[in-house]
């Protein structure tokens, strides 16, 4: 049975038709949601969310684009929503702990044993999740896509129903905002290597 055809079975309140849906979606969906969030826990409860609002909303579903991309739509802004309370409670939280757990916007490396290393780094990530949080929404989401998640522009597209030119464009523009916030705010500094004074260039 395709998935339109469990689609429209769904839709006319067949719940086994549903869960069948659910299930061939289920680690695509439950992958993206830990890829984003960067926690199991959190990752999973935000998927079942997801589905739910699938099952919600299904009525409303036209059919334009696969049931697995509408599905991979919702539980990306489900996870942006997420990410954006999260950033907002940061705001208004004590001073954390290099302990803590923090949103990861680099690679999930070993962190080096050099606390200097560790706090700068922490900072970083600070810095960058608030800096995002003051990101217009079509640009956070496509950079949360993109940097956090290691979605590729092709996926990016499918999920957010854009033209691959749209996608790379908006997410441009979208990386160039959010320098422009770290540089206002002192915790970014160009590069010596992209910008290179008279001193220094041709060294």
């Amino acid at each position: 049975m395709s998935d339109q055809d469990l689609v429209e079975r769904a839709k006319a309140g067949d719940q086994t038709a549903f869960e069948r849906l659910v299930v061939d979606n289920q680690n695509k969906v439950y992958s993206l949601c830990v890829r984003l969030t960067g926690d199991r826990e959190e990752g999973a409860d935000l998927a079942q969310e997801a589905f739910l609002r699938a099952w919600q909303a299904l009525p409303s579903f036209q059919g334009e684009s696969s049931f697995s991309t509408w599905v991979y739509r919702l539980a990306t802004n489900v996870c942006i929503d997420f990410l954006r309370r999260q950033a907002r409670r940061r705001e208004v939280a004590p001073v954390q702990s290099i302990d803590d757990e923090e949103l990861s916007w680099t690679e999930p490396a070993d962190w080096e044993q050099d606390p200097h290393r560790q706090l700068e780094r922490a900072e970083l990530n600070r810095a960058v999740s608030q800096g995002l949080e003051r990101l217009p929404d079509h640009h956070r989401q496509v950079l949360v896509m993109r940097e956090l998640s290691g979605l590729s522009y092709q996926e990016i597209g499918d999920a957010l129903a854009l033209d691959l030119g749209t996608v790379k464009s908006r997410i441009a523009r979208a990386r160039l905002a959010l320098r422009k916030i770290l540089l206002e705010d002192g915790n970014f500094s160009d590069s010596p290597t992209s910008k290179p004074s008279k001193g220094t260039e041709g060294r």
